[in-house]
């Protein structure tokens, strides 16, 4: 399962996948309003495989891109449901940035506010931020599904200085058109995936069909 949005200036785009294997808690925005943190960090966008942003129509330069992640899925309490692990990889601009990120560990426990800051250079105007489950971690606790990369917020600042130009309606095209091709490339994407993992699931049945039908030969 797949979802794509768009805001309504046309500047942000996120695109989500979700495994269909096991029970999601979707990508939709998730919120703990129990916890006493500040309020950016009571909500936050999860999904049990892939969350991709893309900013559009950037002057090319120096931006400092600051994630907030705060983990209100998970606990890191002394029974049971403190065993669960979220850990994903962090990718901008598709260079890895951080792998097996484990916002727990980081934070020095759960529902606490942690953010991670990086410098990073725009050359053709888009900014690509990933957040890729690894496949590691826990899955099921402390319920089926927990897992995948979670975000709480993005903050994307320039860093140089420079002049804006004036917005013109073909630049507002040209972003249109550029958020439609990634539209189409994360939706085949998660077509091609969707068929890996279906292959890989059909093997299995297969696997054990032949089992079955050599034990009954056998006995």
């Amino acid at each position: 399962m797949a979802d794509f949005y768009i805001s309504s200036n046309h500047r942000w785009a996120v695109s989500s996948s979700q495994s269909f294997i096991s029970k999601s808690n979707g990508s939709n925005f998730i919120v703990n309003t129990d916890e006493p943190m500040p309020k950016l960090y009571q909500t936050a966008r999860i999904s049990t495989r892939s969350l991709r942003y893309y900013v559009v129509g950037l002057q090319n330069g120096t931006y400092k891109v600051e994630l907030l992640f705060a983990e209100i899925v998970m606990d890191d309490t002394p029974s049971w449901t403190g065993l669960g692990r979220r850990i994903f990889n962090i990718y901008i601009q598709n260079q890895l940035v951080e792998q097996d990120f484990n916002i727990i560990a980081e934070a020095k426990g759960s529902k606490k506010p942690y953010n991670k800051t990086y410098k990073i250079t725009v050359a053709n105007n888009i900014l690509d931020i990933h957040l890729l489950w690894s496949g590691r971690g826990t899955c099921c606790i402390p319920a089926e599904g927990t897992y995948g990369p979670l975000v709480s917020a993005i903050n994307v600042t320039r860093e140089d200085h420079f002049t804006p130009s004036p917005t013109s309606s073909s630049n507002n095209e040209r972003r249109a058109g550029i958020i439609v091709g990634i539209a189409a490339g994360c939706a085949a994407a998660v077509i091609i995936l969707s068929s890996i993992v279906y292959l890989w699931w059909k093997r299995i049945d297969l696997d054990h069909v032949q089992v079955r039908t050599n034990t009954s030969k056998q006995s």
